[in-house]
């Protein structure tokens, strides 16, 4: 991505004017404020003086005429037992779950353990009624390389490579943009809801966050590392651009729901959700429902595929040609989805809880070699073929935060994916780990520490394990479970 760098010698020079200006008017100021203490006392001497107003505490917000400047740096460090090098892109920095090049041991600075490290600007302003104008744009960044977070960056740089050589490389919602976090605008009211266009976090993605009980933190949950289940689907499809959003509470019903536009005709890459919901006293309960037409996951080429690709560049025949510094492959599917998620406080500790049903099928649409996903990528080699039989995934989790005072949270769950068997032919059936069309099973269990030592700093300490069975660790993975444990700090404001 190229990034603008914008002078500001101008805004220096207006800065030394105006604080030049905030001095003669602060001793002009200051010098009518003594006259006039000077002269009350002078009228009041036979009584006693009167004690001095408290003064009023700092401002210490960012917001200036209902704009507000806003972000988070969460930077630490972590040790894999069976990992691979951390990536400068991947938004996680690296991969904190178990995948199929995760090798040797891995000790890196990572960035976004707890949360998306970003900086962001907000704006609500007053129109008629109770109707405001809102907005929200957010960039995320990697502040232990100082790069825009970029997933299918990291993905591109490992073309070619054999897994026991790669690097970190996931596909994400996050792929370079600008305002990859949100970048909306539209209107609210306390009364009727909100509604907002652009590119927005799903309903379903909001709900994975609030019900679990890590927050879906990258460094420390399965369904925070990995998007499959905010993305219902396909990890891409946790943020949409394009989309309609609308949410509203009433009473103890809430609901919402979204839409994204293709830009062209029929379903093809459209999307819905829907959610609906009740909450009291220390309780919550959502439902959701999703689709998504053309879900897209993307992965790395392989050396024979990439050499395919140069050698219909040199060919000189008339093929598309796709160069690898920019294309990936990719797997292409319709994908339904169904959830329900709860929370229940109980005093200090508060219980969580969830289960998503994802279908994948082969898309009605499929999708041609040089279609573009997120980020300007190219799809140089699609699959649209993959589902056949309809893949079922089942994820469910169950978590308990606990406030042992008022700054230390301790978390602490339980999380597994199952997946049922769609393989063809021989291997219909299978449950074993020939071929990730197999039956498989992931399972993992965190444990979390969060201690805020300051107003706007605090320092975590946490494990991670995972382990795959079977069709989830197909024959290739190098490993079969992993250990991550990371500690950090975070800084917002």
């Amino acid at each position: 991505m190229k990034h603008a760098n914008v002078s500001c010698n101008k805004n220096e020079s207006l800065g030394r004017r105006a604080r030049g200006l905030t001095r003669v008017g602060g001793a002009w100021g200051l010098s009518v404020s003594l006259a006039a203490a000077a002269a009350l006392a002078q009228a009041q001497a036979p009584s006693a003086s009167a004690p001095a107003p408290a003064p009023k505490p700092a401002d210490t917000s960012f917001t200036w005429n209902g704009i507000t400047l806003y972000g988070i740096v969460d930077i630490g460090v972590q040790y894999q037992t069976h990992g691979v090098p951390a990536s400068d892109y991947f938004p996680a920095g690296t991969e904190a779950i178990i995948l199929a090049n995760s090798n040797g041991s891995v000790t890196a600075v990572t960035p976004s353990n707890l949360s998306q490290s970003r900086i962001g600007l907000s704006g609500k302003e007053p129109l008629v009624g109770d109707w405001s104008g809102v907005f929200r744009f957010e960039t995320f960044i990697n502040p232990q390389s100082g790069n825009i977070s970029d997933a299918l960056k990291s993905q591109v740089l490992n073309n070619g490579r054999p897994a026991a050589t790669q690097t970190t490389n996931v596909d994400s919602s996050i792929a370079g943009q600008y305002f990859a976090g949100a970048a909306y605008a539209g209107f609210s009211s306390p009364t009727y809801g909100t509604i907002t266009f652009g590119r927005h976090v799903t309903p379903l993605a909001d709900g994975v966050g609030k019900y679990d009980a890590l927050g879906a933190a990258n460094a420390f949950s399965l369904i925070g590392f990995s998007g499959t289940t905010a993305g219902g689907g396909d990890t891409e499809d946790r943020r949409l651009d394009q989309s309609l959003k609308y949410s509203g509470k009433f009473d103890t019903l809430h609901v919402g729901a979204l839409y994204q536009f293709s830009g062209s005709s029929g379903t093809t890459n459209t999307a819905a959700q829907l959610q609906v919901g009740l909450e009291g006293s220390g309780w919550s309960i959502d439902a959701y429902y999703a689709k998504k037409y053309d879900a897209i996951a993307t992965a790395p080429l392989s050396a024979a595929q990439v050499q395919d690709l140069a050698n219909a560049c040199t060919a000189g025949a008339p093929v598309q040609c796709f160069s690898p510094s920019n294309s990936l492959r990719a797997t292409i599917s319709d994908n339904t989805t169904y959830s329900v998620m709860g929370l229940f406080g109980l005093g200090r500790p508060t219980l969580y809880g969830g289960y998503v049903h994802i279908k994948f099928a082969n898309p009605n649409s499929p999708l041609p070699p040089g279609s573009l996903t997120i980020g300007g990528y190219v799809i140089a080699l699609p699959t649209n073929t993959a589902f056949t039989n309809e893949k079922t995934l089942q994820v469910y989790w169950v978590g308990v935060k606990f406030a042992a005072s008022a700054d230390l949270d301790v978390m602490a769950s339980y999380y597994g994916y199952h997946q049922d068997s769609f393989a063809t032919g021989a291997n219909a059936g299978c449950s074993d780990n020939r071929s990730g069309s197999c039956s498989g099973r992931e399972s993992s269990f965190s444990l979390l520490a969060d201690y805020r030592f300051a107003k706007r700093f605090d320092g975590y300490l946490g494990t991670f394990w995972t382990d795959v069975q079977d069709g989830l660790a197909p024959v290739g993975f190098l490993n079969h479970s992993t250990l991550t444990t990371t500690a950090g700090i975070r800084f917002r404001f």
